[in-house]
């Protein structure tokens, strides 16, 4: 019996509290939009979207840089080939595609 009232109190809260919480949301969706729509957040936004249309370019050669210097740190080229392991990805037609014809090599 403990077990059945447990599940129909879990059932009821549950029941309750989706209603409750779809409420809530719709009143926080109004709220917001009521603010984005306010003419002073729109002016801001307007003046942060000119500030990163401004500085996009400088921040995109700086992340080019940060990532050309990473890549120089863990060895790796312009070729994809990586000076720490000696792998490197080929686009070459000559280089072999598919394991020897004797399959795999195994050791004794």
């Amino acid at each position: 019996m403990g077990k059945l009232s447990f599940l129909v109190g879990l059932g009821a809260g549950y029941v309750l509290g989706a209603r409750a919480g779809k409420q809530r949301y719709e009143q926080i969706k109004t709220q917001a939009g009521k603010v984005w729509e306010n003419p002073s957040v729109q002016s801001k936004v307007g003046d942060v979207t000119e500030q990163v249309k401004a500085k996009a370019p400088a921040a995109k050669s700086a992340a080019g840089s940060a990532a050309t210097k990473a890549a120089s740190k863990v060895g790796l080229t312009d070729a994809g080939e990586s000076g720490a392991s000696g792998r490197h990805s080929s686009t070459d037609p000559a280089a072999p595609s598919s394991p020897p014809a004797n399959g795999p090599q195994t050791l004794p």
